[in-house]
């Protein structure tokens, strides 16, 4: 949404009497390591023994109200920007399955361990519109929420979306995450897919994503510019319309 960072708490599950405490160092070192890459400290957090391992960071930032990025301030003919390649989800179910090859985890890991730090920064040089950010509810379901929050529609070109090495013969072999699965279900009555899309299509463009990237709105001429002027991957995916019976187009 614009703000900075400021600080950082740890909260932690962990089995402490089933799993090797260096795991538990391992985990905290990572979270130090994204943190001081941030730019903030982490200053102290809470810890409980449980059965299944968690680790996550609350943050508390600032910012100014009016430079606040919302997910409902869309533009008509804004175009419509992803930054992170598509797939996490999938190469994360093959990776527990042991099917997931070496490049494809790699690939994975570097983009979920890619803080949107940069690609935030880069975007203060313009007139963001409407911003949020890809996560668990994969690209349409939170594109969904901006179209509904700007009371708007949104076209996506399914050809210009980028995925993760692997992915797609993944998806083909039936490496899906049940909350893909889901979030498709979800969103299926508030998008017009083309079609020649297949249902393994339409599931990519659903994959619940882990760290994805920022999903951004902007005039056309300054999208082309943004894009340019990044060093990542960072795509024009689409863009916004007048409000339509569908909420998303895929074609």
């Amino acid at each position: 949404m614009g703000g900075k960072p400021l600080f950082a708490l740890n909260i932690v599950g962990f089995p402490i009497n089933d799993l090797p405490k260096e795991i538990l160092q391992q985990i905290l070192q990572g979270g130090a390591d994204k943190a001081e890459e941030a730019g903030i400290p982490i200053v102290g957090g809470h810890s409980v023994d449980d059965k299944e391992p968690k680790y996550g960071l609350v943050v508390t930032g600032e910012v100014e109200e009016h430079k606040m990025w919302r997910n409902s301030d869309a533009k008509v003919n804004d175009s419509i920007i992803l930054t992170k390649p598509l797939g996490t989800g999938i190469i994360a179910t093959a990776t527990k399955k042991g099917l997931a090859s070496i490049e494809s985890i790699e690939a994975a890991s570097k983009s979920m361990s890619l803080l949107n730090m940069q690609a935030a920064e880069d975007l203060k040089n313009f007139d963001a519109h409407a911003v949020t950010d890809v996560t668990g509810f994969g690209l349409l379901g939170h594109l969904k929420e901006l179209c509904q929050a700007s009371n708007l529609s949104a076209s996506i070109d399914f050809s210009k979306l980028e995925f993760l090495p692997s992915v797609f013969e993944l998806a083909e072999s039936g490496i899906i995450p049940g909350g893909t699965k889901r979030n498709l279900n979800y969103v299926k009555d508030f998008i017009n897919f083309d079609i020649g899309l297949n249902t393994t299509q339409q599931l990519l463009t659903a994959d619940a994503q882990t760290s994805g990237g920022l999903l951004i709105t902007l005039p056309q001429d300054q999208a082309k510019k943004y894009v340019e002027l990044t060093n990542y991957s960072a795509k024009i995916i689409g863009e916004i319309t007048t409000r339509r019976h569908h909420l998303i187009t895929v074609k």
